[in-house]
């Protein structure tokens, strides 16, 4: 699979309820927001990127965009994580393989996006991250799993898919902890 074929999706569109306020605008000690760290770790990995995003995200669209992600607004996010991963999907279907990322997860290195991706150039049909064993963040899939994407809803993801295929999933081990590191509440974020 060529890696310019690949298409980059950022999960964006989620309501953040049990942080208290705009968690992707939030920002890390760095000052840059939760959102836009998160779409800059995936700076090394070429394909098109795609961000997906609730109507009412238009501040952190506007600094994806500044960034050359193209923005897509979904109009069913509040349904759950599936419309929004669906939506990305049918976005790109010349893609030869798509690295999903949730735009929750900033401590992600570049280094491991890169790995998952170059995974997926050399035929992987199903990979994700394992870190001391656990299974992380962001998980690619190849071409072959389109309709099964295009027919996610709820709040799932494509859990349904890696579960019900494991035999497909090739699992890489990676030194890095923030594959497994989202930030739910703001107690999540680093003290500055």
């Amino acid at each position: 699979m060529p890696a310019h074929g690949l298409s980059l999706i950022l999960l964006a569109a989620g309501q953040g309820r049990r942080f208290g306020a705009n968690k992707l605008l939030h920002p890390l000690p760095n000052g840059v927001p939760i959102g836009l760290a998160s779409a800059r770790a995936l700076g090394p990995v070429a394909g098109r990127r795609i961000a997906v995003l609730a109507s009412h995200q238009t501040v952190l669209a506007g600094l994806l965009a500044a960034e050359g992600w193209e923005t897509l607004i979904c109009a069913d996010a509040h349904l759950g994580m599936g419309h929004s991963l669906a939506a990305g999907i049918a976005t790109s279907p010349e893609a030869s393989g798509w690295l999903v990322a949730l735009a929750d997860m900033p401590f992600i290195q570049p280094v491991t996006h890169q790995h998952l991706a170059d995974q997926l150039a050399r035929g992987a049909r199903l990979v994700a991250p394992t870190y001391q064993g656990q299974r992380g963040h962001p998980v690619g899939f190849g071409a072959e799993w389109r309709p099964q994407l295009l027919a996610l809803h709820g709040d799932t993801g494509a859990r349904p898919i890696l579960q019900a295929h494991p035999e497909a999933l090739r699992l890489c081990p990676v030194d890095d902890a923030g594959v497994l590191r989202d930030v739910d509440v703001v107690g999540d974020v680093p003290a500055g």
